[in-house]
């Protein structure tokens, strides 16, 4: 697939790639990237429901905030933007956003589908992460280098390409606005997974070395509609790398919302 730029409507005070008719499915992207992460997946559900997938603040065309954001400040943005109860899909800190916008927002949400989403990070991770989020200076653009190849390994692909081209492309104060707010936010807690009452999905790859099968497995069982899938193969880009399975999944849930 060619993984090109697509056009955007301004909402809410963000911009998003609106497509489709019917039932509102919100799609919300990771850090660095953008709305055409979800290309695929715009594509297929659009056929059978109203699809808005936005750029988070300060990546893509949305604006950047005035100043730090917390991960519910991110969550508060995405919510402004929905006016009838939808199913949220998030991917990474998306899946994080998305969870909390169901904890937060619970009349705004029919269902909740987490992809590759942390919970209960370990010490060494934790410090990884926050170190890596204190060394962003907000001026120049990081080497994707490291992140590409975890991501996706060290052989070419499309997919790599257009991450990389979104990595470098985005806003350095904006990237470390968002990985910041990634790297101090653990997840969903245990008392907000329990508190879900809609069908969650939690989903995540068998090759993920950061939000594991695991964590995905411990997330649904805390949930009292919850569920999990594992993706065989699959590392954290499932949503580009493993789109016949992302989007079945993501069709048969969405029936499971609306049924």
């Amino acid at each position: 697939m060619t993984w090109t730029i697509r056009p955007r409507s301004n909402y809410a005070g963000l911009t998003a790639i609106i497509q489709g008719e019917g039932p509102l499915i919100v799609l919300v992207h990771g850090v660095g990237l953008r709305s055409e992460a979800w290309n695929c997946q715009i594509d297929a559900l659009s056929r059978h429901y109203r699809v808005m997938a936005f750029d988070m603040p300060g990546h893509g065309e949305s604006p950047l905030p005035s100043s730090q954001l917390k991960l519910s400040d991110y969550t508060k943005a995405i919510a402004a933007t929905i006016s009838e109860p939808a199913m949220i899909v998030g991917h990474s800190m998306g899946g994080m956003i998305a969870l909390d916008l169901a904890h937060q927002y619970p009349e705004k949400v029919r269902g909740v589908a987490a992809l590759n989403a942390i919970f209960e990070r370990t010490p060494e991770a934790m410090n990884a992460v926050q170190t890596r989020a204190a060394g962003l200076d907000c001026v120049s653009v990081s080497d994707p280098a490291q992140t590409l190849n975890r991501w996706f390994g060290n052989e070419p692909s499309p997919e790599r390409a257009a991450c990389c081209d979104w990595l470098t492309g985005v806003s350095p104060l904006g990237y470390k606005m968002a990985y910041t707010a990634f790297a101090h936010n653990d997840g969903p807690t245990r008392s907000s997974l329990a508190a879900l009452s809609c069908p969650a999905l939690f989903m995540t790859g068998s090759e993920e070395p950061n939000s594991t099968p695991e964590m995905s497995k411990a997330m649904a069982q805390l949930a009292q509609n919850g569920s999990a899938e594992i993706v065989s193969g699959a590392a954290h880009m499932m949503p580009m790398t493993h789109v016949s399975e992302v989007n079945a999944a993501l069709l048969d849930f969405a029936r499971e919302v609306w049924r």
